[in-house]
């Protein structure tokens, strides 16, 4: 383990290069600490997937990280939150697509026709459903292990933009018991369209005890999520979810579909989600 000071007392970042899993190929997964850990207490834990373009520009998509760590640290010294602890986890690059795209719905006659029409944008094979066990049967344990965290779902959340907010909801839809909210930037519908808009419908977790931040922008792959987001929006109502309770969907006009647009507002998932917690 690679233990960081990062700059202007934002916190310790600590890298595990090869972390093995049985489920899925090993990856490097970053542990950022806040800076009051270890002194104030247990933390809730945020789980990120493209780990790799959180923290650090060397590996970032673009050299263009989300300084997600920059925008907890500010919410932390102004009382917003009371601390977290957040978990990147790498992506290994050919595999992303595999590892993300959800794999129910893929398994639905739906999803295998829009497959046979599409095939350029559901995997040969998929098996997000191993990435998901691996999250939450090995790299979960391993922090509330390792780590003074606070491991209940109502502490536990996930978070990803793009494909990595497609399987941020399906792994709140398949594991509700172990994450308690999810935050889902520029989700990629338009891999599966209304397959997967109206599969997560049926699929969504109990409203009462579970909190869903959706965005997106209107520029670049973005412009294309609105009519997926809407018809999204109108199933979490029916399910019972509440709009700025527990729900939010945010629509940024003007906003692109890069790591530059969910750095400027990665720290409204982090309040909606978060900021309940205290």
């Amino acid at each position: 383990m690679q233990e960081m000071s990062l700059p202007n007392g934002t916190g310790l970042l600590h890298r595990y290069d090869d972390f093995q899993s049985r489920f899925v190929p090993a990856r490097a997964i970053d542990v950022w600490l806040p800076p009051n850990y270890p002194a104030v207490g247990r933390h809730p834990v945020l789980y990120m997937h493209d780990g790799q373009n959180l923290f650090l520009p060397g590996h970032a998509y673009g050299g263009v990280p989300w300084d997600v760590h920059v925008a907890a640290a500010r919410l932390n010294a102004a009382g917003v939150i009371s601390g977290v602890i957040i978990v990147g986890v790498w992506n290994v690059g050919a595999n992303r697509w595999d590892e993300y795209f959800p794999q129910k719905p893929a398994d639905t006659p739906q999803g295998r026709a829009f497959a046979t029409r599409f095939p350029d944008r559901v995997p040969e094979k998929v098996y997000s459903d191993a990435y998901l066990k691996f999250l939450v049967e090995e790299l979960k344990p391993a922090i509330d292990t390792t780590y003074r965290t606070r491991s209940d779902r109502r502490h536990t959340f996930v978070m990803g933009s793009s494909m990595g907010g497609l399987i941020s909801l399906y792994a709140i839809s398949e594991y509700p018991n172990a994450f308690g909210g999810a935050g889902c930037l520029s989700t990629h519908w338009t891999a599966g369209e209304n397959v997967l808009v109206d599969y997560f419908g049926a699929a969504l977790p109990d409203p009462t005890d579970h909190r869903l931040y959706f965005d997106y922008g209107t520029e670049t792959l973005d412009a294309e999520y609105e009519p997926y987001q809407l018809r999204m929006d109108a199933l979490l109502a029916a399910r019972g979810y509440v709009r700025e309770r527990n729900w939010i969907t945010r629509r940024f006009e003007g906003a692109e579909h890069s790591e530059v647009a969910w750095r400027a507002r990665v720290h409204l998932p982090l309040e909606f989600l978060l900021g309940q917690t205290r």
